[in-house]
């Protein structure tokens, strides 16, 4: 599947690409990837450069464990905010 795809988006929309500008940029390259028969992060590089001229090379770091890092808000899926959560789940069923 391609569901880093939204955080290839969020990329775009950090360097300052309005989100639907970035949402469309993200569709074509999950189609290449498709086409292809590879993931997003498995696309050649110069791809992502033809795609939109704010991509650096560094997009191709983007993986499952930076995206989950990246939710770091309460309730997110970052791993501090998980074991957050799992603690008060503790405290509250030990109570």
């Amino acid at each position: 599947g391609f569901s880093l795809a939204t955080d290839v988006a969020d990329y775009l929309v950090r360097k300052g690409m309005p989100f639907r500008d970035a949402h469309a940029v993200t569709g074509g390259l999950v189609r290449e990837a498709e086409e292809r028969g590879c993931e997003l992060h498995e696309l050649p590089f110069d791809r992502y450069a033809e795609a939109s001229d704010l991509f650096e090379p560094d997009v191709l770091e983007i993986d499952v464990d930076s995206a989950l890092a990246a939710r770091d808000a309460v309730g997110g899926t970052a791993p501090a905010r998980v074991r957050e959560a799992a603690e008060a789940l503790r405290s509250e069923v030990g109570s």
